[in-house]
């Protein structure tokens, strides 16, 4: 079909962009220039699968990630502090925050939908659940404390405990000191240095902030190892039904 003027109606030639006669300028359609629109899959991701850009950063879609390590750090971070059995004992404490770190990786492959987690991506969100988990601890932890001298008046009984900590911390020293070939008078001094410097404010509250920092990392730690064993092997693949 022959492209025509639309003033004088003069047939034009494709290249012709304003009428040879008339000088009217002429609409023209370019289809080249039309928006190309993705078929695949693969340019629209589902929501909330691993592919979807939405919060995806290292293969992790990071916010069902954070609501799965958020709902087990929080009763893991209270089962490892010292109000519980668990959290007075510092293995059974590590035993359970890895489990804890390896259960949120295989819930977080269950809703998210994702494929096979790496080591690495495992790792990571154990990270985030051990930082929450050992935080907790560590609040709760101070919370009761400050709770237990002041609130129910128990801060003579906290200072006679903590004396005989430091006392027999003193004496194990002494006894370390003389093993190592210190005399007994040098090794008798120096566990009284430590002894004055574990009873005194600022000794008390640089060892229970010492006590706190370890405590912590050793968590993340272990949430660390927790998360990349849960990626070996919880956070499997489903296979898809036949």
């Amino acid at each position: 079909m022959e492209a025509t003027c639309q003033r004088c109606h003069e047939t034009l030639r494709e290249a012709d962009r304003y009428c040879p006669v008339c000088g009217l300028p002429q609409l023209t359609y370019l289809a080249a220039e039309a928006a190309v629109i993705p078929l695949s899959n693969e340019a629209t991701p589902a929501p909330g699968s691993a592919n979807d850009q939405f919060g995806l950063a290292d293969g992790i879609s990071w916010r069902p990630a954070l609501k799965t390590a958020l709902m087990l750090a929080v009763p893991a971070g209270f089962l490892c502090s010292g109000l519980t059995p668990i959290g007075q004992s510092l293995a059974l404490g590590l035993v359970w925050m890895m489990g804890a770190a390896a259960w949120a990786v295989s819930l977080y492959t269950k809703r998210a939908r994702s494929g096979r987690l790496s080591i690495g991506e495992g790792a990571r969100i154990g990270l985030i659940t051990g930082l929450l988990a050992s935080w907790l601890a560590v609040g709760v932890d101070g919370v009761s404390q400050w709770v237990t001298r002041f609130a129910l008046h128990q801060g003579s009984q906290m200072d006679s405990q903590w004396s005989t900590i430091v006392d027999q911390s003193a004496q194990l020293t002494q006894q370390m000191a003389a093993q190592m070939g210190m005399a007994s008078a040098q090794s008798a001094q120096y566990a009284q240095s430590w002894r004055a410097m574990g009873l005194s404010t600022e000794g008390r509250a640089g060892l229970a902030i010492w006590d706190s920092i370890t405590s912590a990392a050793f968590l993340v730690l272990f949430a660390i190892i927790g998360g990349a064993v849960g990626a070996r092997f919880l956070a499997q693949p489903r296979r898809p039904s036949a």
